[in-house]
């Protein structure tokens, strides 16, 4: 039984506990499972421990001084806990750290040669950045520094380096709809699902943006204090009651918020 769980699931995480400086308990007793090829959301509010979860799936705890602590990490049935960040992106393993960064003082195009994998023929990185800039188009001048591009603009060009760095099975994006218009969110939430529908890419996304992320995924995890409280459906966590109250209707508020300014600013 336990093996063919594990072929049904790219990611199992079991009862993982997360410490900082081998004192603050971030997450605890933390239990997620992706299936091959699915989308799932890990919803929260901010400090709940979304991202220390991705950052523990990826292997980047230890420059900001955690540690896996207790529990298991496993991805394609390899037990990935104690492994170095870089091999786990060998593995297939890719994560889009918040905040969208790029090397600011190259154009877009030159983000992705210099994400290329090393040994990575000229026409093989042609073909793949073609197929990138299909989910993709070229934000901006391509002459145009990536520091310069809009909001909008840096979001696709990170998505473009992870793409092309290793062209995952399991690809994590931490709050990719931050700092977004309500409209660009739809717009950048689309072209991840077509990335997952045409390619079979397993999607980890974390979220505060509930009503937007609950639209694209098929399941999801509500974190809060560091544990999941809730798991389910995505249908299920939009019919649920406190999801409901506390995150669909704040979504909705800030949508409101920011068609009002918009009106505001036209009429003036």
């Amino acid at each position: 039984m336990q093996e063919k769980a594990e072929a049904q699931h790219i990611l199992s995480m079991n009862s993982v506990e997360v410490l900082y400086d081998n004192v603050m308990l971030a997450i605890k007793g933390v239990s997620i499972q992706v299936r091959k090829g699915a989308m799932i959301a890990l919803l929260g509010s901010n400090g709940a421990g979304k991202s220390t979860t991705l950052k523990a799936i990826s292997g980047l705890l230890k420059v900001e001084r955690g540690r896996v602590s207790r529990g298991e990490i496993r991805f394609a049935g390899t037990d990935i806990t104690e492994m170095l960040a870089q091999h786990r992106v060998e593995m297939g393993i890719c994560h889009v750290i918040e905040g969208r960064r790029v090397f600011e003082h190259l154009t877009p195009d030159e983000n992705l040669i210099a994400a290329a994998p090393a040994g990575m023929s000229r026409s093989a990185l042609e073909a793949e950045k073609d197929k990138i800039y299909e989910y993709f188009p070229p934000p901006g001048r391509a002459s145009q520094f990536a520091g310069r591009l809009s909001v909008r603009g840096r979001a696709a060009d990170a998505c473009h380096r992870a793409r092309l760095v290793t062209q995952p099975s399991l690809l994590m994006l931490d709050e990719p709809s931050l700092g977004l218009a309500p409209f660009l969110v739809q717009e950048i939430f689309g072209i991840i699902q077509q990335i997952n529908e045409k390619e079979g890419m397993s999607v980890l996304l974390v979220e505060q943006n509930a009503l937007a992320a609950l639209e694209i995924v098929s399941e999801g995890y509500l974190i809060e204090n560091g544990r999941v409280v809730m798991h389910g459906t995505a249908e299920a966590l939009k019919a649920n009651s406190d999801i409901q109250e506390f995150y669909l209707a704040a979504a909705r508020a800030s949508i409101s918020t920011t068609s009002s300014i918009t009106v505001g600013a036209n009429a003036g």
